[in-house]
């Protein structure tokens, strides 16, 4: 029908933005951000779904369940890890330290993702090929195969456990000076129990108080591994 001349002229409707495509990736990228900005208990599908503007059902298209997401979290961070490309058999605890010391900057850079992994086997590529790196220094070390594999989920395990404390622990928002004066009131605490019944921990008080910044506590710990290790090294 011919539109008359007096009747206004209506301007044309803007196009729709296109959506952006639902991929695996940004699933990962919004379950990220939630887990970084909110913790691990704020990730569920229903959530990383109103991040995308979307609904729960369509993220099961591309991630299976909340098991799932949690390794392709694990496996994000896994990426980030930087490790030598070749185990050296003269420095192999050195490097298996510094294997240690690096998952602990990664999960400490996108904190939760300790959570996502205590308790699963990670199965991811990036997480296999920074397992497969581990398992390569552990055999420089000349150590067992048994002894080699075991490891390989204990250090894992203990680095990821320390990560896991120290998100709980800042879930607290404690200052430096909450950290001290707790401290300072455990030791006072330890030094007035009975030595009768305590006498270890009355006489250790201080040193069972000191390092309470965690480096410290952490270094002790990968050093003892490392040593253990060693120990069960097959001579050459």
């Amino acid at each position: 029908m011919t539109q008359s001349p007096w009747q206004p002229i209506s301007p044309p409707k803007p196009p729709r933005p296109v959506k952006e495509p639902l991929t695996r990736e940004r699933i990962v990228d919004a379950a990220m951000r939630v887990l970084i900005e909110h913790g691990y208990d704020a990730v569920s599908m229903r959530k990383i779904a109103q991040e995308l503007g979307t609904g729960p059902a369509s993220l099961y298209a591309h991630v299976a369940n909340k098991g799932e997401l949690d390794q392709l979290l694990v496996d994000r961070a896994s990426a980030q890890m930087h490790l030598p490309a070749t185990p050296d058999p003269a420095q192999w605890q050195e490097q298996l330290k510094d294997w240690m010391r690096e998952m602990l900057r990664v999960l400490r850079a996108n904190p939760g993702v300790a959570r996502a992994a205590i308790g699963q086997v990670p199965l991811g590529e990036q997480a296999m090929s920074s397992t497969e790196k581990l398992l390569a220094i552990l055999k420089a070390g000349n150590l067992p195969d048994q002894a080699a594999a075991w490891a390989a989920d204990l250090v894992p395990l203990y680095v990821t456990a320390i990560s896991f404390e120290e998100t709980v622990q800042n879930a607290s928002a404690w200052t430096p000076a909450d950290v001290e004066r707790f401290v300072v009131q455990m030791r006072t605490y330890f030094e007035g129990l009975s030595a009768d019944r305590f006498p270890m921990t009355v006489a250790l008080a201080a040193a069972l108080t000191a390092g309470a910044s965690g480096d410290e506590r952490f270094e002790f710990g990968i050093t003892v591994i490392a040593g253990g290790l060693a120990a069960l090294a097959v001579p050459e």
